[in-house]
C-alpha cells in the first residue's frame, strides 16, 4: 500500500505533534490489529501491513485498510 507522500508530509502525531514516518509493522502486531478489527470490516479482512511512527514519541498508529 502506497501513502502519498504530500499527506505524509502534512500528517503529525495526535499527541506531540511531530512528524511520522512510514514503517513496517511485526506480524504479531499486524496479527492483533487485524483481530481487533475485524468485526468492523463486515465480512472483509482488514489489511494492516504499514503504520506510521513519530519520531519524537515512537508511538505507532497502524494502517488498517488505507485508514
Amino acid at each position: 500500500m502506497a501513502v502519498d507522500q504530500e499527506l505524509l508530509e502534512i500528517l503529525a502525531c495526535p499527541l506531540c505533534k511531530e512528524e511520522v514516518r512510514l514503517v513496517p509493522l511485526a506480524e504479531e502486531r499486524r496479527t492483533a490489529v487485524r483481530d481487533k478489527f475485524r468485526e468492523k470490516f463486515r465480512g472483509e479482512e482488514p489489511v494492516v501491513e504499514q503504520g506510521l511512527e513519530c519520531v519524537r514519541c515512537h508511538r505507532i498508529y497502524p494502517i488498517v485498510s488505507d485508514i
